[in-house]
């Protein structure tokens, strides 16, 4: 490879690097890669970048509903059961509805 084909790193030169400089060379080129790989798996990671829409659809949809909105939830989640009734009693009279049908 010679320096017009080379993509980054420093400028290959004639001059004689001591051992220590190569090795150093080699520990930041391998440092670099690792960075990239770590981005790379990272935007390819589907399930977790997903997760994270979904955490920002989340804190996005709490700080547009107005607090009556919240406690509301609050309220039905405090006490479930007359939800769930509710929705029996829906259930039971769509099922009849269903059967008295031809």
């Amino acid at each position: 490879m010679d320096e017009d084909t080379r993509a980054a790193g420093p400028p290959v030169t004639a001059e004689e690097r001591s051992p220590e400089q190569i090795r150093e060379d080699i520990d930041r080129t391998r440092r670099d890669l690792g960075d990239t790989v770590e981005a790379l798996a990272s935007k390819t990671d589907v399930k977790q970048r997903a997760h994270e829409r979904v955490e920002e659809v989340k804190t996005d949809l709490k700080a547009r509903t107005p607090d009556s909105a919240q406690g509301a939830l609050a309220a039905v989640r405090s006490h479930p059961l007359p939800l769930a009734g509710a929705g029996a009693l829906a259930l039971a009279f769509w099922l009849g509805r269903r059967s008295a049908l031809p």
